[in-house]
């Protein structure tokens, strides 16, 4: 089979096409024929070296997400049959014409979405689930603060939180406000222009907000904990503006009876991700059918053979939401 190969760490165009073995099929496994793959910033860790060695989890292929065609199963799998179109979450392996996923991760596909937009669908919404409904606990009429909102995961929690019956605060580009707004956002602020801390406190006459959710890390930490209603939720999800140490008085967390809770989907157990899948399917996969309130956001798409381009899209930040590589039978030449 045709997939992409990383024989060094470094740039873009460490990624090759090349000639593979097809994935050897365990009992647990659904195997896929891969219509789209979603790209996250996971794969631009992987890419680089960020991981420190060359696979990380089930294959030595890049790629987490996948939407497609089970061709084979496992004969533990319940639940799924040969023909049907799924989407989910793999560990490695997704940037590949075939694919194996424990049919515990993988999600039946929505009757009206076409494999691309399926496959912007489960690394962003579940974690985003993850983040804003299992660990900060969001409920109607809660306030909630998403950095990066114009993102994959950020823009699929504007939307979850909208559903909730939120008030959704939102920070991006000032040139993805209004995206960030259509997709929910009551508002939207230009993180460049705005001190986000300050346009917090003013609209909520100094409370705060009940959660935020974080990509950035250390140069937004004391801005968000400054930013937190007394009771509220920090959820740290990324640290793309760095990590490393942060000050933090023990005070204010005590006093203000604040938490903190980090959350990266990649280094849980194999039972938790299925948890977190389930939990995910169970409460939204039925709101993307018809006229249900959520869309997955697709930037752009890339075929197979240009992976290097659609890493260095994702490197622009110029995106909002996901972009999706194709693996049409044209894509992989």
């Amino acid at each position: 089979m045709k997939a992409i190969t990383i024989e060094e760490f470094g740039h873009p165009d460490v990624l090759k096409l090349s000639d593979v073995p097809d994935p050897l099929v365990r009992p647990a496994d659904l195997l896929v024929r891969v219509y789209a793959a979603g790209v996250n910033r996971a794969d631009l860790t992987h890419r680089t070296g960020g991981y420190g060695r060359p696979d990380f989890g089930d294959s030595p292929i890049i790629g987490l997400e996948i939407a497609g065609e089970v061709i084979e199963k496992g004969n533990t799998v319940v639940g799924f049959e040969v023909g049907d179109r799924v989407m989910g979450v793999v560990g490695g392996g997704a940037y590949a014409e075939l694919a194996r996923i424990d049919y515990r991760m993988a999600m039946p596909i929505p009757a009206q979405l076409d494999y691309v937009h399926a496959a912007a669908i489960p690394e962003v919404f579940v974690t985003a689930h993850e983040a804003l409904m299992h660990l900060a606990r969001l409920k109607p009429g809660d306030s909630v603060l998403i950095h990066a909102a114009a993102g994959g995961v950020g823009s699929a929690a504007v939307q979850l939180a909208y559903a909730t019956g939120a008030t959704v605060y939102a920070t991006t580009d000032g040139s993805k406000l209004s995206r960030v707004e259509h997709l929910g956002a009551d508002v939207a602020i230009d993180y460049k222009n705005s001190d986000f801390a300050e346009v917090i406190a003013s609209k909520t006459d100094g409370r705060g907000v009940d959660v935020i959710i974080d990509f950035v890390g250390e140069p937004y930490f004391a801005r968000n904990l400054a930013s937190l209603a007394n009771g509220g939720r920090l959820i740290q999800v990324g640290i793309l503006g760095g990590g490393g140490k942060v000050a933090l008085e023990l005070e204010h967390v005590l006093y203000r009876h604040l938490q903190i809770i980090g959350t990266v989907m990649k280094s849980r157990t194999q039972p938790e991700k299925h948890d977190m899948i389930k939990r995910f399917r169970e409460h939204w996969l039925e709101r993307f059918e018809g006229g249900g309130s959520l869309e997955p956001v697709v930037d752009s798409t890339f075929p197979l053979s240009r992976a290097a381009d659609a890493h260095r899209r994702m490197e622009s930040s110029e995106n909002v939401g996901k972009i999706i590589l194709t693996m049409q039978p044209a894509d992989l030449l």
